[in-house]
Formats: structure tokens, sequence, C-alpha cells
């Protein structure tokens, strides 16, 4: 049974019920959970071949109606997310680095039925093992849902790198991946580049960035896509983006299509630049060196 699903089982029988009829309006708490899934895997540290670090401390920002709304129920909530979290970490094999904390906090410039999800690593005076929490910062707002970035804080808050990285347990072998998992080689830098050099992919949705940290990302309306896109004109698993030299983006049998560069299409090659529309949302896929 997945993560998700547990979640939603737990919360029917919380509170005899209440939950059931606090949450009528349009956030619902699977949403939110799988905005905090997707927030560990978009902000997930390779350290080496037996740790991946991930984000601890989350902050889910609520309109003023629907803030209100939760409040009373704000400390069970957020438990229970906190929860999820761990499962999730345990099933992608992720660590922490202080404890799991996930708090409710009204904005007031959201609209009814909008929420915003920000996190960061807080680091643990102790150390920690694989089940306590701990993350990296993450960008943006939950993917479809709230407005185009959170706003500003200092360094070292929500959304921004720690001050100072915590020190490296020992240098990745190359191509290291998760527990479990063979090696992969280097990826292949794409013609022109530099010997040696990365290549960072990301794609933008709304004004929100989506980092691509794994060889696929499927998009979707569904909460077990790996970026959820709210659009009543795209399909629960829409498309997914494969990395590689060059990327491609195939479409997965969904109702309406892919458009590339202005061209209908099923599949077609990505380019830094290169926007690709589903449903009624646009999305631009960016790379660069380094």
């Amino acid at each position: 049974m997945g993560v998700l699903k547990r979640f939603e089982q737990r919360l029917e029988g919380l509170v005899n019920g209440t939950f059931a009829k606090v949450f009528k309006s349009e956030v619902q708490p699977v949403e939110i959970a799988g905005a905090l899934q997707r927030e560990c895997d978009n902000n997930a540290t390779i350290w080496n071949r037996e740790r991946t670090v991930v984000p601890n401390d989350f902050i889910v920002e609520l309109s003023a109606p629907d803030f209100e709304r939760l409040s009373p129920y704000s400390g069970q909530l957020g438990d229970e997310l906190s929860g999820l979290v761990r499962d999730y970490a345990k099933q992608q094999r992720y660590t922490f680095m202080g404890p799991i904390k996930v708090h409710l906090e009204k904005a007031d410039d959201l609209d009814t039925g909008l929420y915003r999800v920000r996190s960061r690593t807080l680091a643990s005076s102790t150390s920690q093992g694989p089940d306590s929490p701990g993350p990296a910062p993450a960008l943006g707002g939950a993917p479809g849902r709230g407005p185009a970035a959170p706003p500003a804080a200092p360094p070292g808050g929500y959304g921004y790198p720690p001050s100072s990285p915590p020190p490296m347990p020992s240098t990745p072998p190359p191509g290291a991946g998760r527990p479990g998992q063979a090696a992969q080689p280097p990826s292949t830098p794409p013609p022109g580049a530099m010997p040696g050099a990365q290549v960072r992919r990301w794609i933008e949705i709304n004004g929100n960035r989506h980092q691509i940290s794994r060889p696929t990302l499927v998009l979707g309306r569904s909460t077990d896509a790996d970026v959820r896109i709210d659009d009543p004109g795209v399909s629960r698993r829409h498309c997914e983006i494969r990395t590689g030299t060059p990327s491609t983006i195939q479409d997965l049998g969904s109702t309406n299509g892919i458009v590339v560069d202005g061209q209908h299409t099923t599949r077609a090659t990505l380019r830094d630049g290169s926007r690709i529309v589903v449903g009624q949302t646009t999305i631009v896929y960016r790379q660069a060196e380094g």
C-alpha cells in the first residue's frame, strides 16, 4: 500500500471523523501530503553512496479562511504529515539532519483553496540516524496550487540554502546512487560542453522552478506525479521528461496531448528554452552547465 493511501486511511478515523467535515474546501490533506513528498524529491542532496539528505522543517501556508478552519487541528495534522514524510523518506531511503516538523501558517496573500509549501534544512545539535528528519532547501510553492513564489526570507531560512553547508561525510564516488541501486556512469555532457562540466536541468511553471534530479520526471494532475499540475486539461499522468543527450519529452497517452515549441507532438527533443504546453499550462525547459 502506498504512503499516501495509508495517510488517507489514518485521517479517516482521526478525531472521530472530524477531519472529513473540516476538509470540505478545495484544500485537501492528501494534496498537502503530496506537496511535501515533492518538496523532499526536489531538494534531495546526495552526499555519498549511503546518504541522501532531504528537508526536515516544513511550513504549509494557507489562506486566512483555510487557516482559521484548520488551526484547531494543526497539532494533530502536523503530526500526521510529519509521519507521512518519515514514511516516505524510509521508502525512498532518504535521511534527515534533525527532527521532522510541519507547521501551518496563515498567508494573507493566498486566496481560499490555495496553499504554499516551503522547507529548509534544520540540523539537530545531536547526531541523527536514518529515521530522524532532515532536509535541503526548497524553492517555490506547491505545484499548481500556490502562487508563484514564497515571500523573501533571509539567507539560511525557508527557501534558501543553509548559511554554511554541513560537512560531507565522505567524497561520493562517481556515479554513486541510492543504496541498493547500481552505480550510474557520469552523464554525457551535451555537444559543445566543456569536459567535466555538469549539466543542471529544471523546468519553470507559473514562475515556480522544479529541479530535474532523476532520469525521468512525470508531469500530471495526479498526486503521484513527480510534478503536479492543477489544470483540468491535464491528464493524471500526462507526459514524461527524460534526461539525456539530448533530453526528450514523451506523451504518456494523455487526452489533450502536448505542444512543444508550437508543434503538436507525442515525442520531441528538448533544448534550453523549449516551451511545452499541456492543457492551459505552459512549461519552460531549462538547462545550463555548472
